[in-house]
């Protein structure tokens, strides 16, 4: 897992609220155990046509998509099923945060497992950001802010364990792996 301690990055925004699960990521495409390649699935019946070919109108086919690490979604961002799917494919496509007034609580802590920094901020910051599509920001995992491109600097909440385990890059069986020996040692003593 890649560190996170700051990201600089133009948003791309998806307004749409109640984005699931199976829109993030289409059941048909969970057959694979591999994260590789989940990108190019990524809101794939929102991306392309029955043929398969790209909708220029949807926001990830344009231009000033590419590139872009933070993904500015509706309220209830990643409701509906349980599926490790969804935060891999943001991922692979290139995404570093998600940024929503509601991240459902499943997919917020998947995100969080895998790498994926979930962003929750208020109302005000919220409407601020979908006003204005493709704005630079700032999110620092370290002091938790976001910070518009006018200054504003607006606080996030985040779990201490998996705030932790971002900033170093390190997963939860990561985690547990670099306590090997004092784990080790532990047990000795017990004996």
């Amino acid at each position: 897992m890649t560190a996170i301690k700051s990201i600089r990055s133009r948003t791309v925004n998806l307004p749409s609220t109640n984005i699931d699960t199976d829109q993030i990521m289409p059941a048909r495409f969970l057959t694979t155990t591999t994260k590789a390649g989940l990108g190019e699935q990524l809101f794939a019946d929102w991306r392309y046509d029955e043929s398969g070919r790209p909708k220029p109108d949807f926001v990830l086919n344009q231009p000033q998509a590419k590139g872009c690490q933070v993904l500015v979604a509706g309220r209830n961002i990643g409701c509906g099923s349980s599926r490790e799917h969804a935060p891999w494919a943001l991922l692979d496509y290139g995404f570093r945060a998600v940024v929503s007034t509601e991240i459902a609580d499943i997919f917020r802590n998947n995100s969080l497992k895998n790498g994926l920094l979930p962003v929750i901020v208020d109302g005000e910051t919220h409407e601020w950001l979908l006003a204005n599509p493709g704005a630079e920001v700032v999110i620092d995992l370290e002091s938790c802010t976001l910070t518009l491109p006018t200054g504003i600097a607006v606080k996030f909440p985040i779990d201490a364990f998996a705030r932790y385990c971002l900033l170093n890059g390190v997963d939860e069986l990561g985690y547990l792996l670099s306590k090997d020996d004092a784990i080790g040692a532990y047990e000795q003593r017990r004996e």
